[in-house]
């Protein structure tokens, strides 16, 4: 039974970080060249990784159901709550609504193409909002065992694209660099908002129990997947097409027309469109399954049925409401994630390690690297808040 949890956090965790982002991280990559931006797919790896292990490190020290809400208050007070508490609830509302908007237009126009309806979009996102609060509501275990299903279809689809992609990649298109002074720090926020599922971490917590070896595992071979697939994917992508291509490719349309045209085959934009929503799928479960159990923790709700529809509610219904009636607002504030995700994934763990480790008494399991570590991942983080900043003023190209 343990063995079976750990399969199924490890691929939470996956499912959770390849996101529908990945499909644009060639575009948003084409203009630093294959092996620079391998470089810097390899160096969020293990910063995301290294926080993960960190926020291992402050759960061992508090009840299996603690949330970033409990962690957070416990380490550094009501200030620390507050911060952590905004940071999660304005990036997962931003995260959701925007799923439920972009998946719930992708759903109603299968709906009506399959049963020749004429439904509105706005239904489409009602639809999938239902859906997926029903899932998360039944429990991580449920969600553990769709997002198996949903992740295998995913990987077999990737697969098949890897299939019929891989006889066209040239050598040559691998060998390009960047072809602009400070796009390497703007590519940064981009690469490291696909690595992000830490908001699921006390879910997955939750769900195995404190047992840190396993959870330690769960980490890095959940966080390994995603780095091995996004590999193989830039390798395909920028391998494919050249520098000059990708960079006039009009969005992530036009990339996949351009590919579709360059191997005369319609099936690749069938898989990449498949492969999207499954992408959106599993990535929207791991990410309310976390705000789901964040909201729980921090109302102070139980595991019954009612309080479980309450919490549901909590969760849903507000990225519900801005996805049907004011999509603008919480699509714009996607363009700040990456700062939210830094507060949430790199300085809250390290301000909370920093604190515990200081106030423990008693060993304990710790994060490789000290204090250098805690110092190294920090700077990192001010790095990409920095870079997101200089972007939205011009001082820096946009990446994408």
């Amino acid at each position: 039974m343990q063995k079976n949890k750990t399969l199924g956090s490890m691929l939470i965790v996956a499912g959770t970080t390849i996101g529908a982002g990945m499909l644009a991280l060639p575009i948003a990559s084409a203009g630093l060249g294959f092996s620079t931006a391998l470089v810097l797919i390899f160096v969020m790896w293990a910063l995301m990784t290294y926080t993960a292990l960190l926020m291992l490190e402050v759960h061992q020290h508090a009840e299996p159901n603690a949330t970033l809400n409990t962690l957070a208050k416990t380490w550094l007070g009501r200030r620390g709550q507050i911060i952590a508490n905004f940071a999660m609830v304005f990036l997962f509302y931003a995260l959701c609504a925007a799923y439920i908007a972009g998946g719930g237009g992708q759903l109603q126009s299968k709906i009506n193409a399959l049963f020749g309806l004429n439904l509105a979009p706005q239904l489409g996102s009602i639809i999938l909002a239902l859906l997926v609060a029903t899932i998360v509501t039944l429990g991580t275990s449920t969600v553990d065992k769709l997002n198996r299903v949903l992740f295998t279809i995913k990987i077999i689809v990737l697969g098949s694209l890897f299939f019929v992609l891989t006889p066209h990649v040239r050598g040559q298109h691998l060998l390009d660099m960047p072809v602009q002074q400070g796009l390497i720090i703007s590519a940064l926020p981009v690469i490291f908002t696909s690595f992000g599922f830490h908001g699921s971490i006390p879910s997955i917590v939750k769900y195995v129990g404190l047992d840190i070896k396993t959870l330690r595992r769960v980490m890095i071979a959940g966080a390994s997947l995603p780095l091995i697939i996004y590999v193989l994917w830039q390798l395909l992508s920028l391998g494919i097409l050249g520098q000059a291509q990708l960079m006039a490719s009009s969005g992530l349309s036009g990339f996949v027309q351009s590919v579709a045209t360059l191997v005369h085959s319609e099936q690749v934009s069938t898989s990449v469109s498949v492969f999207a929503d499954l992408a959106l799928a599993t990535s929207f479960l791991g990410v309310s399954l976390g705000l789901f159990d964040f909201f729980s923790d921090t109302l102070k709700k139980q595991d019954g049925h009612k309080d479980r529809i309450k919490t549901a509610c909590v969760t849903f219904l507000p990225p519900l409401g801005f996805a049907l009636f004011y999509p603008e607002g919480f699509i714009m504030a996607l363009g700040y994630a990456a700062i939210a995700l830094v507060v949430l994934a790199v300085f809250l763990p390290v301000a909370m390690v920093r604190k515990q480790r200081k106030a423990s008494q008693f060993e304990g399991y710790q994060v490789i690297g000290g204090n250098m570590g805690l110092i190294i991942a920090a700077l990192f983080g001010v790095l990409i808040v920095g870079s997101q900043l200089l972007q939205m003023i011009g001082l820096l190209p946009t990446i994408g």
